[in-house]
Parts: C-alpha cells; structure tokens; sequence
C-alpha cells in the first residue's frame, strides 16, 4: 500500500502526461519538450541549501551546501533528462535533501545535452568535473558520484571512464534508476509499460538514437549494462516497482556482482521513475533519501 502522497504523485504524473502543457507558439520542438523538465523541479521541497554556481572543469555545476556539513565529503550529481533536457538546478532540493542527510556537500554538474552536444560530451564533462574536484584537493575516497534516470547511467559510464583512464575510482556510486541499456529491449519495458507514468519505449529509444548520433549503442559508456565492473567502485541501485526501467537496474547489479563489486539494490514497491525528486513530500521519498545518506556516510567512514 502506497502512502496518499506517493498516489497523489502518480495520479499528477499521469494527468501531465495525458495533458502536458501548451508550448508558447513559435516554440520549437527541443525547447517545447524541455519545458516538461520544469515539472521536476517542484517536487522536492526546499531543504535549506545554499547554492552556489562555478565552472567546474568545462561545465557549470552548482555547489549545494547547508550549514554544519563535512564540506571535504562531495555527493558529485548527475541530473536526469535522457541526455536531452534537465539542468543542474532542477535537482538543487532532491540532492540538498540527500547532501544534508549525508553530512556532506554536493556539486550538481550542468553537463551539455544532446542534440547540440551528443555521445560522448556528457561523459567528457562527468570526467572534468570530477578531475575538476581532484585538482581542488578533494581526494577520490571523499567523493561519492550519483545521478538519476540518464544521469544514473552517466555515473556508472564515469566510473567506466574512470578506469580507462587509469584514473582514481571515488568511494561509491550511487544510480537512481538508471538508464543504463540505450537499446530499451528489456522485459520491464513490456511488464510495466501499464504502469510507468513518464517513460515511453519507442520514445526513449529515438532519444537514445539522437544522443548516439551514430555512435556504437553497445559502447559502455552509453550502455553501462555492457560495462565490465571489475575493479569499479562500490555501488548501491535504486529503482522503482513500477517503472520501465526496473530491469537496467537488476542488469546492472547482476554485471557489477559477477564482477566481484560490492552492490547494494533496493526496490521500492509501487513507486514510479525517480519517486525520490519528491523528497519532503512523500514519506516514501524521505525513506528513499534515508537509506541513500546512511550508505553514503558508511562508504566515507
């Protein structure tokens, strides 16, 4: 049984699919989809953060502290958008909820967007950001990486990335249903099509194909699902009961298992995509956010 606000969640996803907003005329259509982003952004309620905007390394990020935090523990984000919508500031409540839980501080990175920027600028600028923290004296054992839906996917291609480069893996990973297979051939995507609430197969598919541009789909760092996790950092996976994307998630932790990688995954029942972006007004976004937190100060202790 789901709490009243999770179903008032859902049945608000539901009409803004079914009804989403009239774009201003002349609007063209990348812009007029970007306008469903915005929808994110009044979830979360306000945590009390302070923001703060730099350029890390090439992209902008927001740092999100609040008061009395470890400010040498980082929760590096990624925001969501399927590499095509979405910015750094639509996630400032979310991942401030998170960051303050944790005791630590977060940097939200505004990684460039596909099409204007495909395959693989998101992951170069994941790697600037990151190499950006390293060069301000944060060391790799204080850094968590995360990010939901495309940006869970662009954390786990980070620490692909990471390895390839010989670089320092961070203390962990965290994937909020990840979009983490480019192909969208899992069985999910036809077990829960009657109950995901925002995503759409075929939809998400030409999504993948315009972010590739002609890239290989089966790359790992576009399709971490294919990734070999040996030697990768600790991860810990959430998902929802009731999303297509349910199936990357259990993918992804079985690879990252055979691998010999520490993996934790939870599944929360009955809930829809990225659930946690109501952190503050679901109690069980507050669980969600909880269980992210203790597991963060666990890898950083």
């Amino acid at each position: 049984m789901i709490s009243a606000e999770a179903q008032a969640h859902e049945d608000r996803t539901r009409e803004r699919r079914d009804h989403p907003p009239e774009p201003p005329a002349g609007m063209d259509t990348m812009a007029a989809v970007r306008l469903v982003a915005d929808m994110f952004a009044s979830w979360s309620t306000d945590p009390g953060v302070v923001v703060d905007e730099v350029v890390a390394g090439g992209p902008r990020a927001l740092w999100i502290d609040t008061e009395g935090v470890d400010s040498s523990k980082v929760l590096l984000y990624f925001h969501g958008g399927a590499y095509i919508l979405g910015t750094a500031d639509h996630v400032v409540g979310m991942v401030g909820h998170i960051a303050k839980a944790a005791d630590c501080r977060a940097l939200s990175v505004d990684y460039r967007l596909a099409p204007e920027d495909p395959f693989p600028a998101a992951v170069d600028d994941a790697i600037a950001a990151y190499r950006w923290l390293l060069d301000h004296n944060h060391q790799p054992a204080d850094i968590i990486v995360s990010g939901d839906s495309a940006g869970g996917g662009l954390a786990l291609a980070l620490l692909v990335s990471l390895a390839d480069a010989g670089l320092p893996q961070p203390a962990g990973a965290i994937a909020i249903s990840p979009w983490a297979d480019l192909s969208c051939s899992a069985n999910s995507w036809t077990v829960n099509a009657p109950t995901d609430m925002l995503l759409d197969q075929q939809r998400l598919a030409e999504i993948g194909v315009l972010y590739l541009q002609g890239a290989d789909p089966t790359d790992a760092r576009a399709s971490p699902v294919r990734a070999d996790y040996t030697g990768l950092a600790p991860l810990y996976i959430q998902a929802s009961g009731r999303e297509t994307l349910l199936d990357d998630a259990f993918d992804v932790a079985a690879a990252a298992v055979a691998a010999g990688v520490e993996v934790r995954l939870d599944v929360f029942a009955g809930m829809q995509h990225v659930f946690q972006y109501c952190a503050g007004n679901m109690p069980e976004a507050d669980d969600a956010v909880a269980r992210m937190a203790d597991w963060i100060r666990g890898r950083f202790n």
